[in-house]
Order: C-alpha cells, then sequence, then structure tokens
C-alpha cells in the first residue's frame, strides 16, 4: 500500500495483483504488439522522416519504462497492510489533515502512499514527496516544515493522522 525508509512497498492484495497483471500485460502481449507497429512502420521506407516509427518507438521506451518501474515496485513488495502507529505519529498509510502556516481554516487532507495506491477518493502524496517526507515522523499537534519546488521552506501543522481505512 505504501513505501517506507526501508524501499518495502506495502501493497494489498488487490493492489500487488493489479500491478503483477499489469507487467505481465506489458511484458507480453504489449511488447508484441508495439513490435508489429514498428515492424510496421520500418516498412514504408525512410526512418528519418517516418513519424509512425518514430511515435512507436517512442510508445516501446514509456512501455520499457513502466516495466522497470513496476518490476521493482514488485521486488519490494509486501502483501498485507502496512504497519501503522497509533499514537498519532505521520506514517505512510495514515490519512492526514494539515493546516498551512498555523491557518486553521486552510486545510488539506490526503493519504500519505505510493502513487500506485492513488484513487480518486482522496489526494495521495508520496511518502518521498517534499511534502510527505516532510511531515512523515511528525505527531498530531506538531508543525513540520518542507521545501517548495522553488526552494523556500513552507510550514504546515499536522492536525489529523489516522491510518487509511480504504
Amino acid at each position: 500500500m505504501t513505501q517506507t525508509s526501508e524501499n518495502v512497498t506495502w501493497l494489498t492484495q488487490e493492489a500487488y495483483n493489479k500491478l503483477k497483471d499489469e507487467l505481465e500485460y506489458l511484458t507480453g502481449p504489449a511488447r508484441t504488439e508495439i513490435a508489429a507497429k514498428i515492424a510496421a512502420a520500418r516498412e514504408e521506407g525512410d526512418l528519418r522522416e517516418n513519424g509512425g516509427y518514430h511515435a512507436a518507438k517512442e510508445e516501446q521506451g514509456k512501455q520499457e519504462l513502466r516495466v522497470r518501474q513496476l518490476t521493482q515496485l514488485l521486488e519490494n513488495a509486501q502483501v498485507g497492510e502496512a504497519p501503522v502507529t497509533t499514537d498519532g505519529t505521520v506514517a505512510p498509510g495514515m490519512v492526514v489533515t494539515i493546516a498551512f502556516d498555523g491557518d486553521e481554516d486552510d486545510t488539506l487532507t490526503f493519504l500519505l502512499a505510493s502513487r500506485e495506491y492513488a484513487s480518486s477518493d482522496i489526494e495521495t502524496y508520496s511518502p518521498q514527496s517534499p511534502l510527505g517526507s516532510g511531515v512523515t515522523g511528525h505527531k498530531v499537534g506538531e508543525d513540520a516544515e518542507y521545501e517548495l519546488p522553488n526552494g523556500k521552506k513552507a510550514s504546515v501543522r499536522i492536525l489529523k493522522a489516522e491510518p487509511y481505512s480504504g
């Protein structure tokens, strides 16, 4: 379900099966399909000006990148439920509510988890993201700081941290 600092990726059985199925498709039928597209485009002639060939090669590159990502993710996968804290400490696998710059009205609630577990029900932040790494390990009521893309620091107050229940 989520990643921890030890590079273990916690996945539910359902998520593991879904990712494994995707990997099997990409390394089987999808590779065959893209190879056929490349071969067909190659037969059209001059490869320097062959848009279909270049598009197929780009698609192949994206597929192979995804294969590497899935392979690494599944190699480090632990199937089951992530261990969660019950003392209000922010950890992967938790739904966290924060207030920006101490403004209790400007809040954000998100799931701290790997993007593979993202759903449309709740916004998901990776534990490796600036915000995710900034709040991880802090307890409810504490302030946490993280670095913005422009290099400046931002501060948030942790209002709530509860185990994700699905």
